[in-house]
């Protein structure tokens, strides 16, 4: 998607690029914070995000998001505001956007941004079944809002979106070893087939507003229950998405594990176990537009920086190995939900 906003001009990705400390500090204080120079750099790549100490709040800090350009229109980002909003107004334990002198979307001559409150907690234990079904309630209730209002500006995700098309940008722009080109072209192209096979048994499947990206890591877990972060993913998609990052372990462990997870859920949510085809579609999808995202972001200094691993002769050859597991488990019975 294409961003709209009104920095949007040659200059803009050169300045996000170059976002400096001093720029995140002035552009902070522009909306009336003062800022007591602590600065740090949080673990997100696709925008820039850093927690930021703030003078007289008795060492209180707060997090700045600073949007990657031509990634979202600013009506896609609003929407996601919208939506989180909405869940924390409903007491869902979402980290939602601080409103600034009206307005979630803040603007600067450079750059767009959004503010939050500093929210902590440790990642989601995912062998713990009571933080599972506790979860499980959570994305149920949050399902359950999102059906009252569907998406409009935000993308879906399916089988075009997260596989044919990342797919095509790797091996339009040369990244893989030409000696893997073979095995990787045709290896996909099995699994996108597998994959429309596993979304043909489950029928036609509702698709909902969705977090879309709900790892253990943006579930931040204190003793007091959880903080959801991170909606920038937000999109519209089937149920299961938000529900099969949280199995892990063997079959067994990830049968117990989504039994935990839906009798939380059913509790404010239905749910169409014909989705349970699709998880291993789902992982699939997910595998392939991992490593399109990291191909297409890779003239990013921060990404190279990052994952210096991507883009080597044995970083394809564990992508294909990946797949090639991965085109077993996509033709296993789907897992048993004894709701």
């Amino acid at each position: 998607m294409l961003d709209n906003c009104s920095t949007n001009d040659s200059n803009t990705d050169q300045a996000y690029a170059n976002l400096s400390p001093d720029e995140v500090l002035n552009s902070i204080e522009e909306f009336g914070f003062q800022c007591d120079g602590r600065l740090l750099a949080l673990n997100s790549y696709e925008n820039r995000v850093y927690r930021v100490g703030l003078e007289d709040e008795g060492g209180k800090s707060l997090v700045a998001k600073f949007y990657r350009p031509n990634r979202w229109t600013d009506q896609a980002i609003l929407e996601e505001h919208q939506f989180t909003q909405t869940l924390f107004e409903q007491e869902i334990p979402v980290v939602a956007p601080m409103t600034v002198e009206g307005e979630t979307l803040l603007v600067t001559e450079k750059f767009r941004l959004a503010l939050f409150e500093n929210r902590g907690g440790r990642a989601l234990d995912l062998e713990d079944f009571d933080q599972l079904e506790q979860m499980g309630r959570f994305m149920g209730r949050i399902h359950q809002t999102g059906k009252a209002k569907p998406f409009v500006h935000r993308p879906t995700l399916n089988i075009e979106t997260f596989g044919y098309q990342p797919r095509d940008y790797v091996l339009a722009n040369n990244f893989i070893p030409p000696e893997l080109i073979e095995a990787y072209q045709s290896l996909t192209e099995q699994l996108l087939i597998s994959a429309e096979q596993s979304y043909q048994r489950a029928g036609d499947i509702a698709l909902i507003p969705c977090h879309g990206d709900g790892h253990p890591s943006n579930i931040l877990w204190t003793d007091h229950g959880p903080h959801i972060v991170d909606f920038d993913d937000a999109r519209t998609a089937p149920a299961v998405q938000d529900l099969w990052m949280f199995l892990s372990g063997d079959r067994p462990d990830q049968t117990a594990g989504i039994d935990a997870v839906l009798s939380g859920y059913t509790e404010f949510c239905d749910f169409d176990a014909r989705e349970l085809h699709i998880i291993e579609a789902l992982r699939t999808l997910r595998l392939i537009h991992y490593y399109g995202w990291l191909a297409k972001r890779w003239e990013d200094p921060a990404f190279k920086r990052a994952f210096p691993w991507f883009n080597t002769q044995r970083c394809w050859e564990d992508h294909i190995l990946s797949l090639r597991e991965q085109a077993a488990l996509i033709h296993e019975e789907p897992l048993s939900w004894f709701g």
